[in-house]
């Protein structure tokens, strides 16, 4: 059936005119190739030979497409036209696996349509109407047919290079550098994405090199008056804005005017679009012509208007509207869960809660084949941890005595409810391998008239989707059952964290800390012991055994064969030692009060760490407090090796990966002996957070950062995250297996995790927050009738240390029909892969790369679910599967993210830690990360208990005189306008207007007795319980330089460092598809 999805198209028949201000002009021009440099050589792509663009699929070769009407003065060179532009990077080899025809390439080139078409795409994309500016230019001739041209191009520009829109400024300007992608901010030319390199999909405008990002760099004046350098939203929507500078990256790119390559001419004084030559615009015209006012010029401008475009907001509020609150059963194969936006209540009926698993898709292709041709990827996000609401039962747990869990003799796959018995219950047939197993006499019962054992409610196993068994000795380590877990608290009290009082904070937090470590359900007390180092250039343990009066310490200072100086008294259990406990954490910070150590050591901590679980024979996790890069001499030490020259380059990767050698081997020390490292960061400067941060990382463990931390502003957001992280519930020393039934198989695991064989994921520890995405690939044909099945079992040992399997069981659809799996696509699940398997891919191929795959896949999904599932129309429509409209936004998002944005002002450390810290996330955090939430708070209804619906994420929503909260999982933004009521201002923060706030109060709200207050607290407090970590909250006055932090998570609009807007990146894309499908 076709599914229709959704079409962004106001029936625009009229071409509109131009882009925001773009001049009208983009259309066809003639031909002179204007930018040939676009192809030329500064591209990196490879380009037709310079000059020659590539033609456009319908206009003879190297022409730009026919000119749209001739009304057009021939010899304006239209910017625009050639769609050449780019070369593609096809050109680029290409650099990933991806299929060299390089999708990209496509992207630049072919076939820009004729103008017409162009036109009308854009306007269907509703993108058309982008607005066009009027169309500047003198009387214009035809109208329509400028508008359409104009258009037309800015289709492309629309991303790409398109120089179209070069008009833009451009026609401006003579000279002006060369025109401008209207979109330019689609970054010139290439795919938007870093300037950079263009090729890839509309990044970061900086990297163009000219300036892109500002108007300024435009030659002219900038267009029309349009904020070409504006805020971040200025101009059309488009982007306008950031016509700067050359688009292209490089550098001449554009060539001055003369000097094209060859064929190029410069850029000629420019006609004016239609004759007559054009004089720069004025600034602050509306219009094209100098002085014209805006209006004179063509039809009226036709803003496109953002909210035709798809909205996650809406798309979530709508999920909301149809089920939230209810009741989601798990009993039928292949269904769709609600978002993980929705609040809903699971009841299992024989498929894993989808807290537990969600899927990219819930309906996998029968044949590798169609997998191939939809590029939608195969995976599934598992949680096995997730935390449950309390109106949901907790898992049940099934004890099958000494023989154990009953399993498939032949691949191993745990009793599940997909088993099916025969022979009258005696035998079952596997239903992930087809063999037939004898059922153990101790199990056997009898079928109903069904063929349903008559205790199937009675067995979770065979009724539920998720369960646990209570494993045997044969499960544990030397087969014999393992202790209680520990944790070790390992303190660097280095000069740097004694006096900024971190050493004291952290001793004071753990008295009463220490109370509420995790416990199973229904124990007094836990039965986790504690452990206690301190460190700097040695270590010191202390020896905290109830019986002493005072703790004792021990210094080992031979840091290169690191042991643990003792045994009996180091791993306690706290109640007993209490006393003791709290006598030490007293004495610490006087203890060190006056040292003037500043060098520190790291590898041999965490040996220490893994020393003494072994030593004790138990698992556990090390919480380590530590402030700068290990420069004393010791294994592990590390060097600086920070370079901003290598960003944008094919060495860039160096950032992102570890330094190998000791770092390594203790990953899998740690593995090994079920050691997981929580590490909480206070740097003042780089610490090389890509090799620190390799252990967490393999471990199950967290990485927390706190740049230069003071206590009276981070104290408060830094323990609101110790005690989330040492209070959470999870399981240790974990090995997961995910099995598949035939003709499919898991290919590839992102997250915490430590490989050791292809098959088994381990996991020194992995709690309620960790999630690990699986791939999965076809090894032969699935049928439509018995479905895909996938099971997860995980080995683990619990905080009282009893040896357990939890298994978490999927059924999928399977069809043969490529509309089938677009309708059962989750774009939350689709984002969290695609973003775990770019920020993989960054450790060994170039950003740009990585950035042009993305674009790619999401330009190929899409025009395969066009190409196959729509219903026929114009080929200028934007169609988007319904399941799949606000992926673009998303995918826009996760380039515009510091590990993806080749952009020298962020720091190597936080891209780093992001990198990593995304590689282990689930979906809920994946998603609110890549579109944070903006609430509105000014017309907030203080009596109500709901939290106000989020606006979308875009500079645009804001106003003068409104309130937002702004959340994305790490940080909390309150953003006030400049015109907010001092009334609010009162109610808040007891000061008399915006102007009072001082430095001091942005970083917390007073108390205050108003219904205000209380409201606004109540609802950060909500946001911060919700989340896995603490966010820091920083209140934000519009215009101050703050702003510019919580500017760059207003996803939709341009990005600060570099990035398309939603608007030009789905104008990009569309171009994309197009070219994929002529």
């Amino acid at each position: 059936m076709s599914q229709q999805g959704y079409v962004a198209a106001p029936p625009y028949s009229q071409a509109q005119p131009g882009m925001g201000s773009y001049q009208g002009g983009f259309g066809a021009a003639p031909a002179q190739p204007l930018y040939g440099h676009y192809g030329g050589p500064p591209q990196a792509f490879s380009s037709p030979p310079a000059g020659v663009m590539k033609s456009p699929a319908s206009s003879p070769g190297g022409m730009p497409p026919p000119p749209v009407s001739s009304q057009y003065n021939p010899n304006v060179q239209q910017n625009g036209a050639h769609p050449q532009r780019l070369a593609s990077p096809s050109a680029a080899p290409p650099t990933y696996g991806q299929p060299s025809h390089s999708v990209y390439n496509s992207m630049a080139s072919p076939a820009q349509p004729p103008a017409q078409q162009l036109t009308n795409q854009m306007s269907a994309m509703n993108l058309g109407g982008y607005a066009p500016g009027a169309m500047q230019s003198p009387p214009p001739p035809a109208t329509t047919s400028i508008a359409q041209q104009r258009f037309q191009t800015p289709p492309a520009a629309t991303g790409h290079p398109q120089m179209h829109s070069a008009p833009l400024s451009s026609h401006m300007a003579p000279p002006i550098s060369p025109p401008q992608s209207p979109i330019t901010n689609m970054q010139g030319s290439g795919p938007p994405m870093g300037g950079q390199s263009m090729a890839g999909p509309p990044m970061g405008g900086h990297s163009m090199t000219g300036p892109l990002m500002g108007g300024h760099s435009m030659t002219g004046p900038p267009m029309g008056g349009q904020s070409m350098g504006g805020p971040p939203m200025g101009g059309p929507p488009m982007g306008g804005q950031s016509m700067a500078g050359p688009p292209m990256g490089g550098p001449g790119s554009f060539q001055q005017p003369g000097s094209g390559p060859a064929g190029l001419q410069g850029y000629p004084q420019q006609a004016g679009q239609f004759g007559g030559l054009m004089s720069g615009p004025q600034p602050g015209m509306q219009g094209g012509f100098p002085g014209a006012p805006g209006g004179l010029s063509g039809p009226p401008q036709k803003k496109l208007d953002p909210d035709s475009i798809p909205s996650i907001t809406q798309v979530i509020e709508d999920d909301k509207a149809r089920l939230g609150g209810q009741v989601y059963s798990t009993n039928i194969r292949g269904q769709v869960p609600p978002l993980v936006t929705t609040d809903f209540t699971v009841q299992d009926q024989g498929n894993a809660s989808p807290r537990f698993m969600r899927c990219t898709t819930y309906t996998l292709p029968c044949t590798a084949e169609l997998a191939k041709q939809c590029q939608v990827p195969l995976a599934s996000i598992i949680k096995p941890f997730a935390k449950l609401p309390k109106n949901e039962a907790p898992l049940y747990v099934a004890n099958h005595g000494e023989t154990g869990p009953i399993r498939c003799n032949r691949c191993k796959a745990y009793m599940c409810p997909y088993m099916q018995f025969i022979d009258g219950g005696r035998r079952y047939q596997c239903t992930f391998c087809n063999c037939v197993n004898e059922v153990p006499a101790f199990y056997f019962q009898h079928l109903d008239h069904i063929g349903r054992r008559v205790d199937f409610y009675e067995r979770p196993e065979l009724s539920l989707g998720s369960y646990e068994f209570v494993a045997t000795l044969d499960y544990c380590k030397n087969n014999k059952p393992p202790n209680p877990p520990a944790y070790i608290f390992m303190i660097d009290v280095s000069y740097t964290n004694i006096k900024s009082g971190l050493v004291k904070l952290i001793c004071d937090e753990l008295k009463t800390l220490l109370e509420k470590l995790p416990r199973e359900d229904g124990a007094e007390t836990s039965a986790i012991k504690v452990g206690f180092v301190t460190y700097n250039k040695v270590l010191h343990f202390y020896n905290v055994k109830s019986a002493l009066a005072q703790p004792q310490m021990m210094v080992v200072s031979d840091t290169a064969e690191m042991f643990v100086p003792l045994l009996d008294g180091f791993l306690v259990n706290y109640q007993d030692s209490r006393a003791v406990i709290y006598n030490l954490l007293d004495q610490i910070p006087d203890m060190f009060a006056d040292t003037n150590e500043s060098e520190t050591v790291f590898a041999p901590v965490i040996q220490a760490g893994v020393e003494a679980f072994k030593a004790a024979e138990c698992s556990g996790k090390l919480f380590i407090f530590h402030s700068s890069m290990p420069t004393a001499e010791a294994p592990g030490k590390l060097k600086n090796r920070d370079d901003k020259k290598l960003v944008n380059t094919d060495k860039e990767k160096t950032l992102f990966q570890p330094q190998k050698g000791v770092y390594e081997q203790l990953s899998k020390d740690c593995v090994a002996q079920g050691c997981c490292v929580d590490l909480f960061l206070f740097p003042s400067q780089y610490l090389d957070l890509a090799t620190m941060g390799d252990v967490p990382s393999h471990t199950g463990g967290s990485i927390y950062k706190y740049n230069n931390f003071q206590v009276e502003t981070d104290g408060e957001h830094f323990l609101r995250d110790l005690r989330k992280d040492v209070q959470k519930s999870l399981g240790f020393d974990a090995v997961m297996r995910v099995r598949t039934s035939t003709g499919f198989r898991a290919t590839d695991f992102f997250g915490g995790v430590y490989m050791n064989n292809t098959t088994d994921v381990e996991m020194a520890a992995v709690d309620c927050d960790k999630a690990v995405t699986v791939e999965f690939k076809h090894d032969d044909t699935l049928s439509e009738e018995t479905g895909a099945l996938i099971q997860c079992a995980l080995l683990y040992t619990t905080i009282s240390g009893q040896r357990r399997l939890r298994i978490h069981n999927l059924s999928l659809n399977c069809t043969s029909q490529l509309s089938e799996l677009y309708k059962s696509c989750e774009t939350d699940s689709l984002i969290n892969f695609f973003a775990k398997s770019a920020y993989r891919a960054i450790l060994n191929q170039p950003v740009k790369n990585v950035r042009d795959i993305l674009v790619n896949q999401t330009a190929h999904m899409l025009a395969c679910y066009r190409k196959n599932c729509a219903s026929p129309s114009a080929a200028s429509q934007l169609i988007l599967p319904d399941s799949m409209k606000v992926f673009p936004v998303y995918m826009n998002s996760l380039m515009k993210t510091a590990p993806l944005v080749g952009s020298t002002e962020l720091s190597t450390d936080d891209r780093a830690h992001q990198r990593l810290s995304v590689m282990a996330m689930g979906v809920e955090d994946t998603q609110l990360q890549l579109y944070p939430r903006l609430i509105p708070l000014h017309n907030i209804d203080v009596s109500s208990e709901a939290v106000p619906a989020p606006v979308r994420c875009s500079a645009e929503r804001l106003t003068d005189a409104g309130m937002f909260l702004l959340e994305n999982g790490h940080s909390i933004f309150l953003w006030l306008g400049q015109a907010c009521p001092p009334d609010v201002i009162q109610n808040l923060f007891n000061a008399p207007s915006l102007a009072h706030l001082q430095q001091g109060h942005m970083f917390s709200l007073p108390e205050l007795d108003n219904p205000l207050s209380k409201k606004v607290r109540s609802i950060i407090s909500e946001l911060l319980d919700k989340r896995p970590n603490s966010m820091k909250l920083l209140i934000v006055r519009q215009k101050d330089k703050p702003e510019m932090l919580f500017r760059q998570f207003l996803v939709e609009d341009k990005g600060l460092h570099g990035g398309a807007s939603y608007m030009d990146f789905l104008c990009y894309v569309h171009r994309e598809i197009r070219q994929l499908l002529t």
